[in-house]
């Protein structure tokens, strides 16, 4: 599985551990930045790293910052993109079973480091149950503003 990457400065220990936890996994690893904890804009990561996704040159994507709202709503204004902020394992499997998400966002701030690996496995592994959700991911993609 290839799995793009990405932060701002107030996710980067987060990305950089998880980084390393998942190719650690054997899945592949493209980080889109940030490389460091100098001040930065979300959005100048975490949308190559959603387009990755999109583009079909990865199969999913973490993206993190501090409280994951800025990220979240970055990565759900491309289409084709379901991202999903989670604060829980539990919601972090929904989202994969009920939603299939391809973007996994984190907020940094908000998350103890052990619990985030937990929560990153289990989300990668997780299948689409697909069913009654796949009709409600076509309305979904149906919508248009």
């Amino acid at each position: 599985m290839k799995i793009a990457i990405a932060s701002d400065h107030r996710g980067f220990k987060l990305k950089s551990i998880l980084t390393e936890y998942i190719e650690n996994k054997d899945m592949i690893v493209n980080d889109f930045g940030t490389f460091s904890h100098d001040s930065c804009d979300y959005p100048d990561y975490v949308y190559p790293a959603v387009m990755a996704v999109k583009q079909k040159k990865a199969d999913r994507a973490i993206v993190i910052c501090y409280s994951g709202v800025g990220s979240s709503i970055v990565a759900n204004r491309i289409k084709g993109i379901r991202a999903a902020l989670v604060f829980t394992i539990r919601t972090a499997v929904l989202s994969r079973m009920h939603n299939n998400s391809n973007v996994l966002v984190l907020g940094a701030g908000f998350l103890k480091t052990d619990y985030a690996k937990k929560m990153v496995i289990r989300w990668l592994n997780t299948p689409f149950e697909g069913g009654r959700h796949l009709k409600r991911l076509r309305k979904i993609e149906s919508l248009t503003d």
